[in-house]
């Protein structure tokens, strides 16, 4: 397995050694400090991020070779610098009605400043964040097409509720407007329009993607030109969704945006590798909860944003809830095919 890691470890011995560059250059001595703070930030972004893995390899599967390439190539670029140091500056510049230079010029030339305004901005990219994970969740448990079900008392229940026209989205926006309830009322009108936004953003582009595959399975020749567009789209939303708490989760470490970014960087191309590995080695075939184990994970992360606008959840319970769900769908994959002599 360790081939599909190579190009990621490679990548972390660059990384690390830039980390202590910078950290020589800023403060002479500092440098094993900043190496172990980027160390970090790789350790949590993956442990934030595997079930990312999961369900980018649930949608590369259905993607064309072509777009599957691109995916890991375009999309890396974007996931390392777009995702993880782009978008958090495009937030802070909205937000803070500061324009993105000069929101550039302080995550560069004043991070303690730069880190003031996205802690500002913290209600507005966890309600955003939060809703649309939480989209992505209820989209997959409420699914009437879903026949195996990982834990039945939890995820029968959900399918009847599913039946309910909108459910998700009714859903959804039930849990946005139960968080109003405890925020001071000053910060109630950017957690509804962020979290608002999540919601239709989420809306349009999965159900954009979805009639396209559907068109493409009629050899529908705009549906199959674009269909690949459609998913890729869905998966950068979906892995800037995953990011925003990883970005957070970094300042409680350093306020230096070059370490944090080195480290969320690091931290994605091993990502994209577990995602491939996972593809390849047809993962999702053999252990047949799994991606029901990440979709789980999703929920808990999507509820962990939603209550981290009011109250402070460590990053090491985000990250722990989710391997924990990972590693207990696995177990039961393998118990599942003992039984059935697999």
């Amino acid at each position: 397995m360790l081939k599909y890691f190579e190009w990621s470890f490679g990548i972390l011995i660059l990384g690390m050694s830039l980390a202590f560059w910078r950290g020589e250059a800023a403060h002479n001595g500092a440098g094993f400090t900043f190496l172990f703070y980027a160390f970090v930030i790789c350790v949590l972004e993956v442990s934030l991020s595997f079930d990312n893995a999961v369900i980018n390899a649930t949608k590369l599967e259905k993607m064309t070779p072509v777009w599957r390439r691109r995916f890991l190539t375009w999309g890396i670029a974007i996931a390392v610098f777009g995702m993880r140091f782009v978008f958090p500056i495009a937030i802070v510049s909205v937000f803070s009605g500061i324009s993105a230079f000069e929101v550039l010029k302080l995550a560069l030339d004043n991070p303690d400043s730069y880190a003031e305004h996205l802690a500002q901005s913290h209600v507005g990219i966890s309600s955003f964040g939060g809703t649309f994970l939480m989209m992505l969740f209820f989209e997959f448990m409420l699914d009437s097409k879903k026949q195996l079900h990982w834990i039945p008392a939890a995820e029968k229940p959900l399918l009847n509720i599913g039946k309910i026209p909108f459910a998700p989205t009714i859903l959804t926006f039930l849990a946005l407007l139960l968080i109003q309830v405890f925020l001071p009322s000053e910060e109630r009108i950017v957690s509804m329009f962020s979290g608002t936004v999540g919601i239709l953003l989420h809306l349009l582009i999965h159900g954009i993607s979805l009639k396209l595959e559907r068109m493409a399975e009629h050899e529908n020749v705009f549906a199959i030109k674009h269909a690949g567009l459609a998913a890729f789209i869905y998966l950068e939303l979906i892995d800037a969704s995953f990011s925003l708490d990883g970005v957070l989760g970094a300042f409680a470490l350093t306020k230096d945006v070059v370490i944090i970014a080195i480290g969320l960087a690091v931290g994605a191309f091993f990502v994209r590798s577990l995602t491939i590995m996972l593809v390849e080695r047809k993962t999702l075939q053999k252990l047949v909860y799994i991606t029901h184990g990440a979709y789980w994970a999703i929920g808990a992360l999507a509820a962990i944003m939603l209550l981290s606008t009011i109250t402070e959840i460590p990053e090491v319970v985000t990250g722990l809830i989710g391997m924990v769900l990972i590693l207990a769908s696995a177990y039961s994959s393998y118990k599942h095919d003992a039984v059935n002599g697999k």
